[in-house]
């Protein structure tokens, strides 16, 4: 056979198997079910304040309006963020946070961010930790850190090129110096906000002082547990320098129901911190 046929032959012959695996690719194809190795998206893990509670009109989750994942119009988010940077990641957000969440339960909602494949983590956690019924209750800051570490070690194990932001507990005892004065956040503290810290807010007792600035401490404890828990996971992780901690909180960042959680604006302030923070804005 001439030399020529035989070149067409092979080239009729790739065509035609070209083409046969084109067909494979068509609506009979079934979809498919492995994730990628790295989705491009972010998790966010922790307690009510990541899940936007209370800054809709009502005391729940809203996670639209989540400094961390939301996608609303309200906050610009990490997610939104990370998005105007590489839309890309569309429709990869995913909250495992949630209300009442102590350090404890990052462990799950690690799990379930690794689960995700997500390239990005989000963690706040520790106001639950201290927000007890009494001082007594709080929980021990040896106990915090082990459950941060165990959290931690989940993501550096399944996602091990995730980065991960771990996020200072946001200053509570600035929220009583704030709010103790207003009697509209009086009356809603009243109903068993933090008891630790907000029960009794007016009190000038001793007894009272010494419990609120009890809270107090064991907030800068935690915060200096996380410090020491991300830089112990190494580079991947970053700690956000205290800087949500520092935020000046007023009334007008709170949601007008508990006068505790953050509202839209209050969510979208911490989402600036976080995210100059985050080292991702550089």
């Amino acid at each position: 056979m001439p030399r020529r046929w035989v070149t067409a032959v092979a080239c009729l012959a790739a065509l035609v198997a070209l083409a046969c695996e084109g067909a494979g690719d068509g609506p009979s194809r079934p979809p498919r079910t492995t994730p990628p190795a790295g989705s491009g998206g972010i998790a966010a893990l922790g307690d009510s304040v990541s899940t936007g509670f209370g800054s809709c009109l009502v005391l729940t989750s809203c996670e639209r309006n989540s400094w961390s994942t939301g996608d609303g119009l309200r906050v610009r988010s990490l997610y939104r963020r990370l998005l105007d940077r590489d839309p890309g990641i569309r429709g990869k957000a995913y909250n495992h946070a949630r209300p009442g969440a102590r350090a404890a339960a990052l462990q799950g909602q690690a799990r379930a961010a690794v689960r995700d494949r997500v390239d990005h983590v989000t963690v706040l956690v520790g106001a639950n930790d201290a927000c007890r019924g009494r001082v007594e209750e709080m929980t021990p800051v040896a106990q915090f850190r082990a459950d941060v570490d165990r959290g931690l070690r989940v993501l550096r194990t399944g996602r091990p090129r995730a980065r991960v932001l771990v996020v200072s507990i946001p200053d509570l005892y600035r929220l009583w110096e704030v709010g103790h004065t207003d009697s509209r956040a009086v009356r809603a503290w009243r109903r068993g906000v933090c008891p630790a810290l907000l029960a009794d807010p007016t009190s000038t007792a001793p007894a009272d002082r010494a419990r609120r600035l009890a809270v107090r401490e064991r907030i800068d404890a935690y915060n200096a547990q996380l410090r020491a828990a991300c830089r112990a996971y190494g580079s991947r992780c970053r700690y956000d320098g205290g800087a949500v901690h520092r935020v000046r909180f007023t009334l007008d960042l709170v949601n007008r129901l508990d006068w505790f959680h953050p509202n839209a604006a209050g969510q979208d302030r911490l989402a600036e911190v976080a995210w100059r923070a985050s080292g991702l804005a550089d």
